[in-house]
């Protein structure tokens, strides 16, 4: 009974590991994005506004965007192989984590 539940919901997911694996991707750039552009500010507030601003711009546009196109196909690749029997499981303890890490983060 609990083996066909669970391979039912990784059968379900496993139809959508690509929209899966960019949810996950994009949550942990939200959750980290803004240690990251603290980090860039850091490293350019000595230099003159349009040169801060065009990195914000790069960091933004084109770093998250390339990060976002890396770390998804990396998280599907994972993914795809973990057994059915255990992938439902993994991806909703992947979410919970997260999300357990974005509200401590929200609380500091």
């Amino acid at each position: 009974m609990l083996n066909d539940v669970l391979i039912t919901l990784g059968s379900w997911m496993r139809g959508h590991l690509p929209y899966i694996s960019m949810m996950i991707s994009a949550t942990v750039l939200v959750i980290w994005g803004s240690d990251i552009n603290r980090i860039v500010r850091n490293q350019v507030i000595q230099y003159h506004f349009i040169i801060r601003t065009t990195a914000f711009v790069l960091l933004c546009a084109f770093g998250y965007g390339l990060l976002l196109n890396w770390m998804a196909p990396f998280i599907h690749l994972q993914l795809s192989q973990v057994s059915t029997r255990y992938l439902g499981v993994l991806v909703i303890g992947i979410m919970v984590v997260l999300g357990m890490i974005a509200e401590r983060k929200r609380g500091c």
